[in-house]
């Protein structure tokens, strides 16, 4: 038996094909929408893939399910579970608890583990020509290494009213009579990594087992004591900001993601004909420079995502596909890279990178506007706000800025005042230069804190004390 993990470092994501090397066929549980490292994989190990399938309706990117089947023939595999509202929208076979999907040798049985959502998966893998008892579990966005799958996302993103308490119940009443039913040896292959927003501690491991979880998670001892209560509470608290795209991402995938097929070559856009683009306002530059190059001079109205590494990340807090329809123009080093970027942008759904470039030369440039910790109090009147997330705001922020992620920023417009320049800032000046492109593009006055909260943080503390 084959298990083989793709990880997304981007949005610490995790995906695994399940092979079998006796039949050659595959199974790939919650596959990205851009399909080629599967169908390499699977053809590097002489596999042919027959079946998709996915553990819950995702909300931090677009499921690769459909994708996957409709380049490879493979059958479709969705879960039943979760009542009329968690339906999907299109033509799969529904998996309900203890259904199983054979792969040759391998059985992988469907346990319904609601909670994170309602209709949410996890999977049991035997190797039959080994064992006659599952070793290994798929176990999605409910148990993590060290953490589990919140419970509140279907108030953040999905429009519910106080559902995550519910959900709380249901991922103890999972852990209780799924979970901590299997033996201690099987091995855990969770669907996401250390920085996801799915939950607030999530582990760096790749892999963990149920007996290591059963002793040394942090949910052990309410699970032992049966104290339901406690767990709840200690579940909801400090959970993260999330992020307004994900909303999107839930009806998207819920309704099945539209289909990308073989995608047009990127066109190459630079000089004069870009120059006349921005201008027409026929195009939108993504610039993918760091902060301080952005800073020398971008385009007028350019998103800034600020790292090709996250750009999903960034990407998606930047352009929502719902309310813009302008194409997108990559300034990047060259075509392979631009070509990585709308990988990455797909994942989430942006589809609407169509060209690159490698230079500005020609285009007129302006220069995002800073002021140093220093000058701050000289902008008054002013805004100050702070784009990072809620717990870092909580921990100590500029005097008198307000919070707003930016994840959230593009979708809450209407939350920040009208009129004078808005200071922002992030930790570092990543994230804020994401958020100040976002918020420029909308017309916004925008000063960059320099140095963002770690260099205010700095001179403040070389200031004298007040009385």
């Amino acid at each position: 038996m084959l298990i083989e993990r793709l990880y997304d470092e981007d949005l610490a994501q995790a995906s695994y094909v399940i092979g079998c090397q006796a039949t050659g066929e595959a199974l790939v549980v919650d596959p990205r929408r851009d399909v080629q490292d599967y169908l390499d994989l699977t053809a590097k190990h002489g596999m042919r893939i027959t079946a998709v399938t996915e553990t819950h309706v995702h909300a931090d990117y677009l499921s690769g399910t459909r994708e996957l089947a409709r380049a490879t023939g493979a059958q479709t595999y969705v879960s039943g579970e979760g009542g009329a509202d968690w339906q999907y929208g299109f033509e799969a076979t529904r998996l309900h608890d203890g259904d199983a999907i054979t792969i040759g040798n391998i059985t992988v049985r469907a346990r319904h583990t609601p909670g994170h959502t309602p209709e949410h998966l996890a999977f049991l893998v035997t190797d039959g020509a080994f064992a006659d008892e599952p070793g290994f579990l798929l176990s999605g966005d409910f148990v993590f290494a060290g953490d589990l799958g919140r419970p509140d996302l279907l108030d953040e993103a999905a429009g519910g009213v106080d559902t995550r308490f519910a959900g709380a119940r249901q991922i103890f009443r999972s852990l209780r009579e799924v979970f901590l039913t299997l033996p201690d040896h099987v091995q855990v292959f969770p669907g996401h990594g250390s920085g996801s927003a799915c939950g607030k501690a999530l582990g760096a491991l790749p892999s963990t087992t149920v007996g290591y979880e059963r002793l040394h998670a942090w949910w052990g001892p309410y699970l032992a004591t049966g104290d339901e209560d406690g767990f709840v509470a200690e579940l909801l608290d400090g959970q993260p900001d999330a992020h307004a795209y994900f909303a999107r991402m839930k009806r998207e995938n819920l309704q099945g993601p539209a289909l990308l097929g073989d995608l047009p070559p990127l066109t190459r856009l630079e000089g004069d004909d870009l120059a006349r683009a921005l201008a027409a306002d026929e195009v939108t530059l993504l610039d993918l420079r760091s902060p301080d190059r952005v800073h020398t001079g971008t385009a007028d109205g350019a998103l800034v995502v600020p790292t090709v590494a996250r750009s999903a990340s960034f990407g998606a807090w930047a352009y929502d596909p719902e309310a813009d329809d302008m194409p997108l123009v990559a300034l990047v080093p060259d075509e392979a890279t631009a070509q990585e970027v709308r990988a990455h942008l797909v994942r989430v759904g942006v589809d609407a990178l169509t060209a690159y470039a490698t230079t500005l030369d020609g285009v007129p440039l302006v220069r995002p506007a800073t002021v140093a910790p220093a000058d701050l109090d000289d902008l008054a009147p002013t805004a100050v706000i702070d784009v990072r997330g809620k717990a870092e705001h909580a921990a100590g922020h500029v005097p008198g800025s307000t919070h707003l992620g930016a994840g959230r920023l593009l979708w809450h417009l209407d939350e920040l005042p009208q009129q004078g320049p808005l200071v922002t800032y992030c930790q570092s000046g990543l994230r804020n230069a994401v958020a100040a492109s976002v918020l420029r593009r909308a017309g916004y006055d925008v000063v960059e804190l320099e140095g963002s909260y770690a260099g205010w943080s700095a001179w403040a503390a070389t200031q004298p004390a007040t009385a």
